[in-house]
């Protein structure tokens, strides 16, 4: 993925974070991912007051490329513009996006341009034994 492409996604996942819901964290995050055919999708932060019930950037952003049809993603960023250091997915974030991505998919986060960190899923999640396992499954 080039670095090009990577900004414009970044700059997106900062936009989506204008649109969070967070009147209880106060912490918004905006997340923009890139399929296959070059669509993006992008997703913010949504809280409850019940807080197991808050759906996360990447999820929201996962779940509108999901519904649309979309199945192969290339290439999330991840913006936490209110946060002291770059802030990577959370645990079920990860589950989630390794259900659509493969292990070298390009993960990018940070809170600006400055302080983006450079990933793939396979090195935030790096015991996924999903895909072997539905590599082996019967078709």
């Amino acid at each position: 993925m080039d670095t090009e492409k990577m900004i414009h996604l970044f700059k997106l996942a900062e936009k989506a974070a204008e649109k969070s819901y967070s009147p209880y964290s106060h912490f918004p995050v905006g997340a923009a991912l890139l399929m296959e055919d070059g669509t993006i999708f992008t997703g913010t932060n949504i809280e409850n007051r019940s807080f197991g019930l808050t759906n996360c950037a990447e999820r929201s952003a996962t779940f509108a490329a999901a519904s649309a049809g979309y199945r192969r993603f290339v290439a999330i960023a991840i913006s936490t513009p209110k946060s002291d250091y770059p802030v990577g997915p959370c645990g079920a974030c990860r589950q989630v996006l390794s259900e659509f991505a493969e292990p070298n998919t390009p993960v990018w986060f940070g809170c600006n341009e400055a302080t983006i960190e450079k990933t793939t899923l396979g090195q935030l999640y790096p015991f996924d034994s999903l895909h072997e396992l539905a590599e082996n499954l019967p078709q």
